[in-house]
C-alpha cells in the first residue's frame, strides 16, 4: 500500500459448478492456474489464501501477513454511505438485501464468513457499489410509484457502478490540475454492465442505473431502461413466469437481444463491419442511448466541464467512444477524433482545446479504491480503540 503496487491478483471461477478454476498472477513470477472441484466459497478462498503463501508461486511468507481484507459488496441499501469495518450488524443487513441483489449479495456474505473462518480475527472492510450514490436527492433517487412501497420495501433507485465512478471522478480531474469538488463530472462506466453518473461538487447527484442494475443503459445482456408495460405484453403472450421474465431482462436483451450474435461489442463491430443490420442497430441503439444520458445529466448539471469514459468498453473501444461524442458541439464538446482514434486502456484527453468540456478516457481501478478503503478503515478503526 505504500505505492499502490499490486503483488498478485486473480479470482475463483464457477464455484459449485463443474470445471471450476483458480487462476494465480503473481507480479515478476509465472502465472499459476488450476482445474479443480471448488464446492463452495470456503474452499475457493482457502485456495487463494494458500496460492498467495505458496513458496513456488506466492508473494507473501505466510497468512500472517494479512492485516485486512477488504471485500466489494453490491448493494448495502440507504443505511451505508460509505466503506465500514464489518461486524455482525453489517452482516445482518448484507443479508437484509439478498432480495435486492440475489446473484451478488448472497456470494458476498460467503467470502466474508469464509474469510472469518479461515483466518480468525482479521479485520475485513466492506466497500458498498452503491455507497458513492448514496448522496442523490430524494427527487433523483425516488420512483414516482405509490410512497407506500417505498415505506415498506425500500423501492427506490440505489446506483452501482459506485466505486468506480468515485474513483475515475478523481483520478480525471487531478490529471488535468484540479479537484473533483470543483467541478461538474458526467461519468460513464461502459462495460458488459454500463452506467452514467451525474457527479457536482465531488458527489453522485444522479446515476443511471435504479433498485437493481438492469435499469438506465443498453447493456451487454440486460434492456437498461424498457417501458414497463412492453415487458407486460410480452408476458402475457408468451405466458413467462417471473424467473422467465428476470432471464429475459438480464440475459436475453441488451446488445445480445437486438444483434443475436454477442454481448461483446468486439464481436458487434466486427459484424457491422462486413454489413451485419442486426449488429449496425445495436451499436446506434448503443451510443444513442449512452448520448441520451449525457444531454439530461448536462440539464441536471446546469453545465458540464469534465466527460468520462472508463469501463472495458470506455477505455478501449474508440469507435463508440467517436459515435457517442459525435454532433454535441452544441453542448460544448468539441471531439478530437485523430487522438481518440486507436487509443486503449490510456488515461488521455480525446477533445480538442477549443472545447468547452473536457473529454477522457481513463483506467479505472475498482481493487485499488477497496484496498485503499480497507486500510483507512482498519487504520481508524485502531485509533478509535
Amino acid at each position: 500500500m505504500t505505492n499502490g503496487a499490486v503483488l498478485a491478483k486473480g479470482g475463483v471461477e464457477r464455484v459449485g459448478l463443474e470445471d471450476s478454476f483458480m487462476t494465480h498472477k503473481p507480479a515478476n513470477k509465472k502465472p499459476f492456474s488450476i482445474v479443480t472441484d471448488i464446492p463452495d466459497h470456503s474452499v475457493g478462498i482457502s485456495m487463494v489464501v494458500h496460492a498467495l503463501c505458496d513458496p513456488d508461486h506466492g508473494v507473501i511468507k505466510d497468512v500472517n501477513e494479512i492485516k485486512a481484507v477488504g471485500h466489494r459488496v453490491l448493494i448495502g441499501g440507504e443505511n451505508y454511505k460509505e466503506s465500514v469495518l464489518v461486524d455482525d450488524a453489517v452482516k445482518r443487513d448484507i443479508e437484509i438485501c439478498f432480495e435486492l441483489g440475489p446473484l451478488h449479495n448472497p456470494a458476498n456474505l460467503k467470502g466474508i464468513v469464509s474469510v472469518e473462518k479461515l483466518i480468525p480475527g482479521v479485520p475485513q472492510v466492506a466497500v458498498f457499489d452503491t455507497s458513492f450514490h448514496q448522496t442523490m436527492p430524494d427527487y433523483a433517487y425516488m420512483y414516482a410509484l405509490p410512497y407506500e412501497y417505498y415505506e415498506k420495501y425500500k423501492v427506490r433507485k440505489y446506483g452501482f457502478h459506485g466505486t468506480s465512478h468515485k474513483f475515475v471522478s478523481a483520478k480525471a480531474a487531478k490529471l488535468i490540475g484540479k479537484e473533483a469538488k470543483d467541478l461538474k463530472i458526467i461519468s460513464c462506466h461502459l462495460g458488459n454492465g454500463a452506467s452514467v453518473t451525474a457527479i457536482k461538487d465531488g458527489k453522485s447527484v444522479d446515476t443511471s442505473m435504479g433498485f437493481t442494475p438492469v435499469d438506465g443503459l443498453m447493456m451487454g445482456t440486460r434492456t437498461g431502461s424498457v417501458d414497463p408495460s412492453a415487458v407486460l405484453y410480452i408476458v402475457n403472450k408468451e405466458h413467462l413466469s417471473v424467473d422467465q421474465v428476470s432471464t429475459l431482462i438480464n440475459k436475453r436483451s441488451g446488445v445480445l437481444g437486438i444483434s443475436e450474435i454477442s454481448p461483446d461489442m468486439r464481436d458487434l463491430e466486427t459484424a457491422a463491419a462486413k454489413g451485419n443490420d442486426k449488429a449496425i442497430l445495436a451499436l446506434k441503439m448503443y451510443a444513442y442511448r449512452v448520448k441520451r444520458f449525457i444531454g439530461s445529466y448536462i440539464a441536471a448539471l446546469n453545465g458540464l466541464d469534465l466527460l468520462i469514459f472508463t469501463g472495458g468498453i470506455g477505455e478501449n473501444d474508440f469507435n463508440m467512444r467517436k459515435m457517442i461524442c459525435s454532433d454535441m458541439e452544441s453542448l460544448g464538446i468539441i471531439f478530437d477524433e485523430e487522438v481518440n482514434n486507436g487509443s486503449r486502456g490510456q488515461d488521455l484527453i480525446i477533445s480538442k482545446p477549443e472545447s468547452r468540456v473536457t473529454v477522457m478516457s481513463v483506467t479505472t481501478d475498482e481493487e485499488y479504491v477497496i484496498a485503499s478503503d480497507t486500510l483507512a478503515i482498519v487504520e481508524h478503526h485502531k485509533v478509535l480503540n
